[in-house]
């Protein structure tokens, strides 16, 4: 009872900040940066601002390094009469200097995309109101020329809740979440799937076949997979802190269930967005770390995760940074192919969409930034070539100590003749030491090789 009074009084707070807020701060990124305060030892740059991009809503690497920005202007609603142009931006940091200098539009028809996630062929799959789209480049020129919708009869009702956040699953699949008021019904090639309230869907790219992984959270906005393949959610609309969820559990906001998991860090504000520490850039005490953005707070939040029995306990760690600024609005957090970790800022005073009018003045509907966060004096991993490693190289990068590039190795092997890399695999599996700490982990990333090549569904699991 104490904690549901804490949360209301929390709540109605905030809401009354939004209401009352009158001193809108300066919009120079100078003086946003100015308010950052970043743990010891490291230290945060701009990495893009606008005109190079505006109101980013979810960011993602590519396997050249490139940074695809869904991007809404329209947001919070698409005003009578107006045309559909929110877009798909492409950032480049083209001289290495650790700032983006050349961005370029994907796509520009689209009305405020929850989502975006390189597909390695040049295009890119797009969380759009109801549908899940591929945007294709068939004649390489740097834009999308084909659009094919691949699911839809995603629900509509709230802009806020609708499809979003795109992520590759360590097995190959691409999950996508929903939130809470919304109502899902989507044919497929397997038949019907419904989902009514938040959860968090699988896709095979290849089957095209649908799946819920787990239902509930309010809306669920961010979901990460450690190197063992444990997932991880955080609520944009809750206040539980991580949640650990895997196949088929069930959250509390799941209509008509009685009985329901709680997140590990009850009483704590909602969170936007989640990122696990890998790689060798930042310091080791960090490793398999969680950071997740603290939206309405303006900080960036960081948990350490330990096993527990059945599941796991999270503790809440020092801030990775904390900012005085109210447009300061962290969305989205993920680790760049160089080790340092980049933020999405949404950039807006204003935050709520129901309890402030949709037309209200204060609302920035212009700017957006990215934010790269590394480790002072600490060496930059150095990026992969993908698109010229031989298959042996890919399997090599399996033993990667960082996420990203093993997830990217995976994908890549996609492009490669299937045969030839499942008997490349086998042949990898023959070379690994037994005796070698890290043997189980190999042969895992190995099953998750034959997933990501055959799907789920046809992967030979008996010979791996």
């Amino acid at each position: 009872m104490n904690r549901c009074l804490l949360a209301l009084l929390l709540t109605s707070s905030v809401l009354l900040g939004q209401q009352n807020l009158t001193e809108i701060p300066p919009q120079d990124p100078a003086i946003e940066q100015a308010s950052f305060k970043v743990a010891k030892g490291f230290e945060v740059n701009l990495w893009a601002a606008d005109p190079l991009l505006a109101k980013p809503t979810q960011i993602s690497f590519d396997h050249e390094g490139r940074l695809w920005v869904a991007s809404s202007e329209t947001y919070p609603q698409l005003n009578v009469n107006q045309e559909p142009n929110d877009r798909i931006l492409i950032l480049e940091d083209t001289d290495q200097d650790g700032s983006a200098d050349k961005s370029s539009v994907f796509y520009d028809k689209l009305i405020i995309p929850g989502g975006v996630l390189p597909d390695g062929q040049g295009g890119a799959y797009v969380a759009h109101a109801e549908e899940l789209i591929q945007l294709n480049d068939t004649d390489h020129d740097g834009s999308a020329d084909s659009k094919t919708v691949l699911l839809s009869g995603f629900g509509t009702e709230d802009t806020h809740h609708t499809l979003h956040r795109l992520s590759w699953g360590p097995g190959g699949l691409l999950y996508m979440l929903q939130g809470y008021y919304i109502g899902t019904h989507v044919e497929t090639l397997y038949g019907p799937r419904r989902l009514n309230g938040g959860g968090l869907w699988s896709y095979d790219t290849q089957t095209r076949r649908l799946e819920i992984y787990s239902r509930g959270l309010v809306n669920p906005w961010g979901v990460a997979f450690d190197r063992w393949g444990q997932s991880f959610q955080t609520d944009g609309a809750g206040g539980e802190g991580i949640n650990y969820t895997f196949p088929d559990s069930v959250f509390k906001a799941s209509p008509h269930e009685h009985r329901t998991l709680t997140g590990l860090n009850p009483g704590r504000p909602k969170l936007c967005g989640i990122e696990i520490i890998s790689g060798d850039h930042f310091p080791a005490p960090w490793h398999g770390s969680v950071l997740a953005n603290d939206f309405r707070a303006n900080n960036i939040d960081r948990y350490s995760l330990e096993e527990s029995a059945s599941g796991f306990l999270s503790h809440l760690e020092d801030d990775l940074l904390q900012s005085t600024h109210v447009s300061f609005r962290p969305i989205d957090i993920t680790m760049g192919p160089d080790g340092a970790v980049y933020i999405a800022d949404w950039y807006s005073p204003i935050i709520q969409h129901g309890e402030v009018d949709f037309r209200d003045e204060r609302r920035d509907q212009v700017h957006g930034r990215i934010w790269r966060i590394t480790a002072k004096n600490r060496p930059l991993c150095q990026p992969v070539d993908y698109g010229s490693a031989s298959v042996t190289q890919l399997l090599e990068c399996l033993k990667s100590t960082a996420d990203w590039v093993r997830s990217q190795a995976k994908q890549a092997l996609k492009r490669h003749d299937q045969s030839n890399v499942e008997t490349a695999i086998r042949a990898w599996l023959a070379t690994l030491d037994p005796l070698d700490p890290r043997h189980e982990h190999y042969r895992l990333e190995a099953l998750w090789s034959y997933q990501t090549i055959c799907s789920a569904e046809a992967a030979d699991f008996a010979n791996v």
